[in-house]
């Protein structure tokens, strides 16, 4: 899940990795938008499918490293904004925002596209809010 935070307080995730992607890399990342000191937003407009699945060893490694960083993740993550335009796919994330909420500490939030998701990180991140033009460029 490779993060970029080049335009922090957005932060964009992407699910396509290399087979030898480095999670700690990810972490790092997440470490270096925490010491900002200031909230964000996490967004994605390729969340994983169903087949994306963690190794045991990936699950473990990623539960220390949240229990390490609970704090940061409630207080800094405004939320993950998931881009999907696919009405059913938007159902099937709306019942699992619940324990996404709960495993992750910041809630999941739904757009159908990429300018609605835009809307809703103004909404969250007070700095930018009724501001489109203040909006750092969010090109990738």
């Amino acid at each position: 899940m490779p993060l970029d935070n080049t335009n922090f307080p957005l932060v964009w995730m992407s699910y396509d990795e290399a087979p030898d992607h480095d999670h700690d890399e990810d972490f790092d990342v997440l470490e270096e938008s925490f010491k900002h000191g200031a909230p964000f937003v996490i967004l994605t407009d390729n969340a994983p499918s169903e087949e994306h699945e963690h190794s045991q060893e990936e699950k473990k490694r990623t539960a220390l490293w949240m229990k390490k960083h609970k704090a940061e993740l409630r207080t800094l993550v405004l939320a993950m904004i998931v881009i999907e335009p696919n009405a059913a796919k938007r159902m099937a994330f709306k019942t699992f925002g619940v324990a996404f909420a709960k495993f992750w500490g910041y809630p999941l939030r739904l757009a159908t596209t990429r300018e609605e998701a835009m809307e809703i990180a103004g909404k969250l991140l007070p700095e930018y809010a009724g501001s489109a033009t203040a909006w750092p460029n969010d090109a990738r």
